[in-house]
């Protein structure tokens, strides 16, 4: 375990997740988040299966080790007309294209927290989604009780654009959902009246929909969303709904 006190810090580099990180890979989550995810999801993020994703590893190890990765961040594609946020977009109607980098899981081993690994991975996301001329931004989704990774998303500049009620339902208990964006290539939050008024109806939608999905159906015939991160997991080659469950900390971001 490393000495945060030490002035001696590992080499850290950081390069796409490949197919020989697969064991290492379903370990570091197993460890980290508290579900399991299926092996479909990992094989799909190793051989870039609709996830675009980074590991860091730590070259300063002298043993085989130096290319085990240390830390991941895993993400995909999404068409800004099939998010949560699409509404934030309707300024620039003309454009159909438009997409969003949509951030499924983000972890990094216990041993080598708190010397900005996850700062890091984040920052290759935002410069990989400001490279693509179409898109807009970065996304994701932060549990409400979640303070730690809250604040981490903040301290990175991401907009807090919204509270999603009742987003998640974990082990019998609903919770609800920070949705936070990281503009770029000139992405923006409404600004007019009209934009806000139309955010706000869309919000409100959203809500009612929850509402009736709540008394439609039995809470035992209900799919959990927490369990939809078991498809694949973050999914399954995640859909854009998919939700992910993560610890009480920046490792994940429920």
């Amino acid at each position: 375990m490393l000495d945060p006190r030490s002035e001696i810090y590992p080499t850290i580099e950081y390069r796409p997740i490949q197919p020989s990180d697969l064991e290492a890979l379903e370990k570091i989550h197993l460890a980290l988040f508290p579900i399991r995810y299926e092996r479909e999801f990992f094989l799909n993020v190793v051989n870039g299966h609709g996830i675009i994703s980074w590991g860091a590893v730590d070259t300063s190890r002298s043993d085989e080790r130096r290319d085990e990765i240390i830390g991941f961040v895993t993400t995909r594609m999404i068409a800004a007309k099939d998010s949560e946020i699409e509404d934030l977009f309707r300024y620039n109607s003309s454009r159909k294209d438009l997409t969003l980098v949509y951030i499924l899981t983000l972890g990094v081993v216990d041993s080598y927290r708190n010397l900005g690994i996850a700062s890091s991975l984040v920052r290759e996301v935002v410069k990989y989604a400001a490279s693509i001329s179409n898109c807009r931004g970065v996304y994701l989704h932060v549990i409400s009780y979640n303070q730690p990774a809250i604040s981490f998303y903040k301290k990175m500049l991401f907009k807090l654009v919204r509270r999603l009620p009742m987003f998640y339902y974990i082990r019998g208990q609903h919770y609800d959902s920070y949705l936070f964006v990281y503009y770029v290539n000139g992405g923006r939050s409404p600004c007019s009246p009209l934009e806000i008024v139309t955010s706000f109806v869309v919000d409100f939608r959203a809500f009612v929909k929850m509402l009736v999905s709540k008394f439609w159906y039995k809470e035992d015939h209900w799919n959990p969303r927490w369990a939809r991160c078991q498809e694949s997991n973050t999914l399954l080659a995640p859909q854009s709904n998919n939700r992910i469950i993560s610890g009480d900390n920046t490792r994940c971001h429920v």
